[in-house]
């Protein structure tokens, strides 16, 4: 058996935090072992270690310091049948009636000019007969082979587990990549799809944000085409943007200009994170945060998007789903979509 599923069960059995993750399209995975159960954080992000930031950007992101660590890289082979189920819970009726009441009530600030986008979100809790923390991580390493895959424990914050799709952030030495990713449909036997006026504005929103927040602090920078992604069982429109930061400007500053961006949260920024924590009516924590590496080997940092993402406590399993509404948007589809997202993650439990 690999050392690493090791050091998981027997970090969650003494309760020390940890994170075990694979990056997009990679055989090997990294973990960070704390030596005890201290809480760090970080709010200048110049150390070296494993960051996990929460939605909003206000609170402190908690910080496994290298040095306090123990660091494992190994190539892993998972062995065991840990195939998905076939089964799915159906849609949670009350649940159902409340998103689409918010998304009817975002649409009319948007129709008032208050919003450009906003994304909303939902939790769903879901029942655990039995919940074995290694076999969910698994299965998600098997489930996801292009996404950001992670477990990541922590005795006085939580356990989360999640397979995102999306980078915030890669930064080597003063050259940086990101990503603008936005508007979901369905996969359903090809990567040539049709992507209709509403995906395709809302893609639109959030590269020329990203474009807007990054011209005052770096060079060269670049913008690709529109592609087509998959994501498990979604697909997505992505495009790759990446210049130089400028001298004086920080990784610091490149976070606080993309995070929270307009694919977690909307447009104009402010507005719409205000509309998101007076009508959501759930803490998101770290739900749409940002974890990954910090300031590894010459100062790199690989940072993600907490996307389809779930935090587990007590036999619950409480996955977090949204959706970007801009004028386009019909409630009843945007609900859909959020079905479609806890869709792989509820075959993972």
């Amino acid at each position: 058996m690999n050392i690493i599923f090791n050091k998981i069960a027997e970090s969650y059995r003494k309760n020390i935090p940890f994170v075990v993750y694979r990056k997009p399209n990679t055989e090997s995975v990294n973990g960070f072992f704390m030596r005890d159960d201290t809480l760090h954080y970080t709010t200048q992000f110049k150390e070296t270690g494993f960051v996990f930031a929460p939605f909003n950007s206000d609170e402190k992101a908690v910080l496994f310091p290298l040095e306090k660590s123990e660091f494992i890289h190994e190539n892993i082979s998972i062995e065991e049948n840990v195939s998905l189920n076939g089964n799915t819970s159906d849609e949670v009726i009350s649940d159902k009636e409340k998103h689409l009441h918010l998304v009817e009530k975002a649409l009319d600030e948007i129709n008032k000019n208050e919003l450009v986008k906003v994304v909303l979100s939902r939790k769903e809790e879901v029942q655990l007969d039995k919940f074995d923390v290694l076999l969910t991580f698994k299965k998600l390493l098997n489930s996801y082979a292009n996404a950001f895959v992670y477990v990541w424990f922590h005795p006085k914050v939580g356990l989360w587990f999640g397979a995102t799709p999306e980078t915030l952030l890669n930064i080597e030495g003063n050259s940086f990549k990101t990503m603008s990713l936005a508007g979901t449909q369905v996969y359903v036997d090809s990567e040539e799809v049709v992507w209709k006026n509403k995906e395709l504005e809302e893609q639109q929103l959030v590269t020329d944000f990203i474009e807007s927040q990054l011209k005052p602090i770096s060079t060269n920078l670049k913008v690709d085409k529109k592609e087509t992604i998959r994501a498990g069982n979604l697909l997505h429109l992505r495009s790759k943007v990446e210049g130089e930061l400028n001298n004086g400007s920080n990784l610091k500053a490149l976070i606080r200009g993309l995070h929270p961006t307009p694919a977690v949260c909307g447009l104009p920024r402010e507005k719409a994170e205000e509309f998101i924590c007076q009508n959501e009516n759930y803490k998101r924590t770290f739900y749409s945060g940002f974890l990954g590496e910090l300031n590894l080997k010459n100062k790199n940092s690989y940072l993600f998007v907490n996307l389809r993402c779930m935090s587990v406590e007590n036999k619950v399993a409480s996955i977090y789903v949204g959706g970007g509404i801009t004028k386009e948007s019909s409630a009843k589809k945007e609900w859909e979509e959020t079905i479609a997202k806890t869709k792989t993650i509820k075959k993972v439990l």
